[in-house]
């Protein structure tokens, strides 16, 4: 399978933009636009949200290649995704619980670990590049990504609902796939939109998932 997803990468994006930032390596991957809920307690990512809250800047979401989410800082796979926090709540002392929304996707060009363990990156933003529409072939994709928006509600995934957008879809159908995260992360690391909506419609087609 793994084959398949590289065979299928197209050309790297053109970068648009570089910055410097905190990442985040988790066990999950963040797709544009998505939400992810955090539970934060160690005082690097306490520290983190505070100065992200603080100066409305964004931390990076990388799914782990090796190592784990607390303790030394982890080995990320290269492309993660921008993540900005919209809400949070502080549910004891020293646990904060946020939501996070996904933005662009970046590629990490170097990291170092910073005082307190807290790993940072100089990485390149990826162009979202002009919407694409839903290709007529695929758009017996809708009913599920209607029915994904229908089970997440408004307050996971709040409107606006772009079901012309193959961008959009495609990350919406990605991001709750029943597949192993190295798998997301390929996924999430495609380039053209179109082709990651083929490898969508192949895999639900084959698993009887698609009416």
């Amino acid at each position: 399978m793994m084959a398949w997803f590289d065979f299928l990468r197209s050309p790297r994006a053109a970068a648009v933009e570089t910055l410097e930032i905190p990442l985040f390596p988790l066990n999950t991957v963040l797709f544009p636009e998505g939400r992810l809920s955090l539970k934060l307690f160690e005082q690097r990512y306490l520290d983190m949200a505070a100065a992200c809250l603080k100066d409305d800047s964004p931390f990076g979401v990388c799914l782990i290649a090796s190592g784990s989410e607390t303790g030394e800082p982890a080995q990320t796979h290269p492309v993660g995704t921008l993540a900005r926090i919209g809400d949070w709540e502080m549910e004891q002392l020293g646990i904060l619980l946020v939501t996070a929304r996904g933005g662009l996707r970046f590629r990490i060009l170097e990291t170092r670990e910073a005082p307190g363990r807290l790993l940072t990156a100089k990485v390149e933003l990826l162009a979202a590049g002009e919407p694409l529409p839903l290709p007529p072939e695929r758009r017996r994709l809708l009913p599920l990504v209607r029915r994904i928006v229908e089970d997440q509600g408004a307050q996971r995934l709040p409107g606006p609902h772009r079901y012309d957008d193959a961008e959009w879809i495609g990350c919406r159908i990605s991001e709750v796939l029943p597949v192993q995260n190295l798998a997301k992360q390929k996924l999430l690391e495609l380039e053209d939109p179109l082709a990651r909506l083929e490898v969508l419609e192949q895999y639900l087609d084959q698993r009887r998932l698609l009416d």
